[in-house]
Formats: C-alpha cells, structure tokens, sequence
C-alpha cells in the first residue's frame, strides 16, 4: 500500500517534461534539472506540455514508484515561478492534493499561498 509520511516535501518541476520517462528518465531530470536527491523521499511531479498528464516519481525507502495521471478532458493548473532560473518550486500536501483534482491555484497573491516557504 502507497502511504505518504505527514512531513513530506513536495516538488513540482515547473518545466514540462517528456512523459515517455519513466524510473530512469525521471530520476535523471530530478538530479540534473532540480538539482535534488530522487532517494530523499520527495515527491516528484512532473507534467507534459499540453498539462492534460502528469507523473510523480516517489522513493519509498525500497524502490522507486512512478505514478501517473492522464486527463480525459481540460488541463491540469500549473504553477509558475516569478523567477525564470526557478526550475522547481515546493508545495504543501494540500495543494498537490487540489492541484490533482483539477482546483485552479493560480489565484494567489504577491507569493502564491500553495508554495512552501
């Protein structure tokens, strides 16, 4: 059974991604794009260039999962970084949790309430 630990970090890759990626192909963009450790027991989430698809690369302390999200219809809200050197930004569970099911987090104020701080 997939259970998530209450502390966990979660960091979207604010570039699209290719989703013919898998295990491999993600961990290397998390180690070379991001800049972060894949093994750390974040969440990784990705998504394609139209958002109607994402995927999410998680170490669980005995193997790598990626799990994956295709919309049948609409897109996916994607959040943006002010900086453009920011390849990646950190949201709370709950707004992962909205971001999946489809809820707009665009609407935020100077620093958008979904980013961690």
């Amino acid at each position: 059974m997939l259970s998530f630990p209450g502390s966990l970090k979660i960091f979207i890759a604010l570039e699209p991604c290719d989703m013919r990626k898998s295990f491999n192909g993600l961990h290397a963009v998390v180690c070379e794009r991001l800049r972060q450790d894949p093994l750390s027991g974040a969440l990784f989430v990705f998504t394609n260039k139209r958002r109607n698809r994402l995927k999410i690369l998680y170490w669980d302390g005995s193997g790598l999962w990626v799990l994956a999200k295709r919309l049948e219809k609409g897109t996916f809200t994607w959040p943006q970084s002010a900086d453009p050197d920011c390849h990646t930004i950190s949201l709370a569970p709950e707004a992962l949790a909205m971001l999946t099911d489809g809820i707009d987090l665009r609407d935020g104020g100077r620093r958008a309430w979904y980013e961690r701080k």
